[in-house]
């Protein structure tokens, strides 16, 4: 039975197939995710929704931070009800139910919605659970846990770089609803593998480690069946309402409003914790620099996000995209920030040992910083490409966005692993785990943020552009600024 341990790499057999739904469930999301944009603002003589890029962008960016909202809830079903593995599969269903309903948005245009509707729940339950599952396979100091998560989350990377590659070509030479298809059968091959082969090799490991209860479910199959009914039929009921006007529903509005509830949520839960847990005078302090990082971060995320609105708007109507006779398909470009990861990510974690075995080494909350410097660089990139299509109103070189989205995915490098390493070093013992599921909070909140900044770009009025990326900018080098500055006071806390 030693290969159920250690047959993969050195790793459990069952960390091979996890890893594999991995990336065509991420295949999926980021093969349509780019689309959403460009299709509904497309008119309706083309298939779209003709809404304005405020609109679309608003719904992206709202479907986006919902996912990350979502996982708190689906987290709770899981822990509380469903056991990881039930909530995977069933997360997995209603994601590919999803897919299925935006591709028969072909013949019922309401159907778009719902699908984005169930990929949120759906992603609720998987993206959080998948996830535990890989940690659950490995004792607390087993030495291999951080070599799983680093070969599980490649899968992220390497879903994300194929899926706008082979969508776009798909998109280019097919159309938007074939292109989503293709998402589609992607989470329908992350549905077979968790199924017919991760499932069942998870029970294996479970039995041979002889780990009773590991990952119950607390109700029966045919509840859950009951429940999923349920909810299926409550997403398509709202979505009738809203679409035959019975509720007036705005976008745009829920995007304001989201970032609003996310922000009154996160001040009142910081207050409560600060106040009413018994946290002693060093752990507050924690607590404080948790907050600045955790607004920091969102501000990251509403800039780094815009790359499925705003760059992705930039790179459909203002990007001169032809090589010779060949022109680069839109969405080729949003494979570009996962390479980048897949190709820095080991060069910068070298980096830092090589620093720090010359004592060189860049504290923690300064490597912060230099995301949010990076980001800008990304950014600034963009003010002059757009400052040149202003002054002398052509298309500008594909080799702006090339260059741009480098910075950006630099700036991912600092600062998101990074961001996890100070938040289990300053999160307080007694409330790690809040701590821990807030900070992806960050995550939801700049994507809201970055949906509603996008809703600004009208491509057909590009004069607005240099100031709205200069600002974007400005922001980011305020905070990396505040940041050095409060450095030195945090520097025993890191």
């Amino acid at each position: 039975m030693k290969d159920l341990d250690k047959s993969f790499l050195g790793h459990p057999k069952v960390l091979f197939s996890l890893s594999m739904v991995e990336v065509w469930e991420r295949f999926s999301y980021y093969g349509i995710r780019p689309l959403l944009v460009l299709f509904m603002s497309l008119s309706i003589f083309e298939g779209g929704f003709n809404m304005s890029t405020q609109q679309a962008s608003s719904v992206v960016g709202v479907f986006a931070g919902m996912i990350y909202i979502f996982t708190i809830p689906g987290g709770y079903l899981a822990d509380n009800f469903l056991g990881q593995k039930r909530a995977v599969l069933l997360g997995s269903l209603f994601i590919a139910l999803g897919h299925l309903c935006i591709a028969l948005s072909y013949y019922i245009k309401p159907m778009f919605f719902a699908g984005l509707c169930f990929i949120v729940i759906g992603s609720g339950l998987f993206k959080t659970c998948i996830s535990v599952m890989v940690g659950m396979l490995y004792a607390k100091n087993d030495i291999r846990r951080d070599s799983a998560f680093t070969i599980f989350y490649s899968g992220i990377n390497i879903g994300a770089f194929f899926a706008p590659l082979l969508v776009g070509i798909v998109l280019d030479n097919y159309g938007y609803h074939l292109g989503f298809a293709v998402g589609g059968v992607a989470m329908l091959i992350a549905l077979i593998i968790f199924y017919f082969v991760s499932m069942k090799h998870y029970d294996e490991f479970i039995k041979y480690k002889k780990l009773d209860n590991f990952d119950s479910c607390k109700i029966s199959n045919k509840t859950i069946c009951f429940y999923m009914f349920l909810t299926i039929v409550i997403v398509f009921i709202f979505i009738a309402l809203v679409h035959f006007k019975i509720i007036n529903f705005s976008i745009v509005s829920l995007s304001v409003n989201l970032v609003s509830i996310i922000l009154l949520f996160s001040t009142l839960y910081f207050l409560y914790l600060f106040f009413f847990k018994k946290l002693n005078k060093d752990e507050k302090k924690n607590l404080i620099l948790f907050v600045i990082l955790f607004f920091a971060a969102a501000l990251f995320w509403s800039i780094f996000e815009q790359m499925a609105t705003t760059l992705n708007l930039f790179a459909d109507k203002l990007v001169d995209k032809k090589i010779f006779s060949y022109e680069i398909p839109t969405l080729f470009f949003q494979s570009l920030n996962p390479l980048y990861i897949i190709v820095f990510a080991p060069l910068i974690s070298l980096l830092w040992i090589k620093l720090n075995k010359h004592n060189l080494n860049i504290s923690s909350l300064s490597k912060f910083a230099l995301g949010l410097i990076g980001a800008a660089i990304g950014f600034y990139i963009m003010y002059l490409a757009t400052s040149s299509i202003v002054e002398n109103n052509a298309k500008v070189s594909y080799w702006y966005l090339v260059i741009s989205i480098l910075f950006l995915a630099l700036g991912e490098l600092c600062l998101s692993p990074v961001g996890l390493s100070i938040m289990s070093k300053i999160a307080p013992k007694s409330i790690k785990s809040q701590v821990m599921g807030l900070w992806f909070v960050a995550s939801s909140l700049g994507n809201v943020i970055a949906g509603y900044i996008g809703g600004k770009v009208d491509t057909n009025n590009v004069s607005q552009l240099p100031n709205l990326f200069l600002y974007c900018v400005y922001a980011l080098l305020f905070v990396a600024f505040i940041l050095f500055v409060i450095k030195r006071f945090v520097k025993e806390s890191e």
